[in-house]
């Protein structure tokens, strides 16, 4: 399983370098970037060079981490405020993935902790380092996890129907939607996956195809807008998606076009599975209308994957990067810590605080 054993984010502390996988090139060429300011780490999330709400969460805290080791301030409180700005700084990267914030806030709490304890200034960064390692190794058991608990919602030889990528790529491991057919290609479950092309970034197409053949997993890439004809022909039987953002009721925001699959899906009769970690569940935002849609340049929907301009010039352009799926479209949303069912308020909360 070559596809497993891919390293989206790593650090490389003695060279003060954190080397991302470069996604906005795939599938013809693999490249792995050196980001070493923390204005390259910004970039490379917003240029979506690393993304996926785990990697981003994983990339934002190496990053402030690297860009307050190299201060030389030995004040608490200098030290403090500079990474404070370093903090904000990469929160403005992307508005919707909560993981970004829940990392850079993880990274905040410890650092105030270990000033609390009496540690020196190189002692805390230090800490931040060990934090940011926890946060990345913490992201692969989670990852698994959520691909075994979704594995007993999956039988051999069903056909899954899979949108944007939740992959190995998008996660320290695994990834999250993706988790359990890795899990189930170690098993020999033989699943059929056919993955939505994912307009405008192609995310389907360039990156679940590539690391799902990698792998060695029969995949069938399609367009958006052929998932409902592949369901009504009855090849698909589960769809697994990602999650940037669950609301306390479980609506839950993900790349664009996720509502319309959950929306065929139901029509249709086939389970809607989301796969989240529970760092992306946020009790405080009540329900989808709460979430904050990213709007991206029209250039990704005119011209981005063209040689020449496809839309005449001058046209109005609306480019929102996710959408929210209403939690009566879905079936279960899947955790690390066990599987949420309908009513979401109640089960996601006791979820959350198990």
């Amino acid at each position: 399983m070559e596809g497993l054993i891919i390293q989206s984010v790593k650090l490389e502390d003695s060279r003060n370098v954190l080397v991302i996988l470069d996604q906005s090139v795939l599938p013809e060429t693999e490249k792995y970037l050196d980001l070493i300011t923390v204005e390259d780490v910004w970039e490379a999330i917003y240029e979506l060079k690393v993304r996926g709400a785990p990697a981003i969460g994983i990339a934002a805290a190496y990053g402030v981490y690297l860009a307050v080791k190299q201060e030389n301030e030995t004040d608490r409180d200098a030290f403090t405020k500079a990474f404070a700005k370093a903090k904000n700084y990469l929160a403005s990267s992307r508005p919707t993935a909560v993981n970004l914030f829940w990392a850079l806030e993880r990274m905040e709490k410890r650092l105030h902790e270990a000033f609390a304890d009496g540690l020196s200034v190189p002692e805390v960064k230090q800490q931040l380092k060990k934090e940011a390692d926890k946060i990345r190794n913490e992201d692969e058991e989670v990852c698994k996890t959520i691909g075994e608990h979704a594995l007993t919602l999956l039988k051999p030889g069903m056909g899954i129907l899979t949108h944007c990528n939740a992959g190995t790529i998008a996660t320290a491991k695994y990834g999250t939607a993706l988790a359990p057919l890795y899990l189930g290609h170690q098993q020999d479950y033989q699943f059929k996956v056919f993955t939505d092309e994912t307009r405008p970034l192609l995310q389907g197409a360039r990156l679940t195809a590539w690391e799902l053949q990698k792998a060695g997993i029969d995949v069938t890439l399609i367009c958006d807008n052929m998932a409902s004809i592949v369901m009504k022909e009855n090849k698909i039987e589960a769809v697994l998606v990602g999650c940037d953002r669950v609301a306390a009721n479980g609506d839950t925001a993900n790349k664009i076009g996720t509502s319309s699959v959950a929306i065929m899906a139901k029509h249709y009769g086939i389970p809607f599975y989301v796969c989240a970690p529970i760092s992306t569940i946020d009790l405080a935002c009540e329900t989808g209308e709460n979430i904050e849609i990213e709007q991206r340049s029209l250039e990704e929907v005119t011209e981005k994957w063209y040689s020449e301009r496809m839309a005449p010039k001058d046209v109005k352009v609306y480019n929102p990067a996710f959408d929210v799926t209403d939690h009566s479209l879905i079936t279960a949303i899947v955790t690390e810590k066990g599987i949420a069912y309908p009513g979401y308020q109640e089960s996601l909360h006791e979820l959350f605080h198990k």
